[in-house]
């Protein structure tokens, strides 16, 4: 068993100090999977990798949370989940119009080619995970797992239980389901 693994028992069974003990052990890869995260956000992103981190670590593991985790694979996926929810709360409070709705500040450069909505792509894709994740929820959670984990599909299968085959169906599925709900979500909103 690993120092992680093991750490993660000792919080399941309410050591405080393993708390404390995972987050160097932990700190390199979430930071890697959150740095992933907030590289394909726009240049205007005010959130930094070590700020999602510290959000998400404290989600999982914070005062009054019971999880009991089966193992790190399932910890970097819970952690993958939460800074998925992070990003999207983030999203969805810069598109109010309290914090400038669909404004977005511009340097005075000519040249300057417009950039993608990455915000309103979070979003899209949020919308049709969450209905994915009605009808299908086990390939939803493989998309969770993959795309905001940042695990191989190799790696999501042994996390869902299910064959490396069987997950690559599951992804190429999901990834077409997906694309063509984005696109008719697009459609009907112009």
């Amino acid at each position: 068993m690993s120092d992680v693994t093991q750490i993660l028992t000792a919080i399941s069974g309410g050591d405080r100090q393993a708390t404390a003990d995972l987050f160097p052990l932990v700190y390199d890869e979430l930071r890697r999977l959150a740095a992933h995260h907030l590289a394909v956000e726009s240049a205007g992103q005010t959130l930094q990798p070590t700020a999602l981190v510290h959000e998400a670590y404290v989600r999982l593991v914070g005062t009054g949370h019971d999880e009991k985790w089966d193992g790190r694979v399932h910890f970097f996926a819970a952690a993958a989940m939460a800074m998925r929810h992070i990003l999207i709360d983030s999203a969805r409070k810069k598109k109010r119009k309290k914090h400038g709705g669909g404004l977005k500040r511009e340097a005075f450069d000519l040249d300057k080619i417009a950039e993608p909505q990455i915000a309103d792509d979070l979003l899209a894709l949020d919308e049709a995970l969450t209905v994915l994740a009605k009808i299908e929820p086990q390939i939803a959670e493989l998309v969770n797992l993959r795309y905001f984990g940042g695990l191989t599909i190799k790696e999501a299968a042994a996390a869902l239980k299910i064959g490396s085959r069987t997950a690559d169906s599951y992804w190429a599925y999901a990834r077409a389901w997906l694309l063509a709900r984005i696109r008719s979500q697009d459609n009907t909103s112009t």
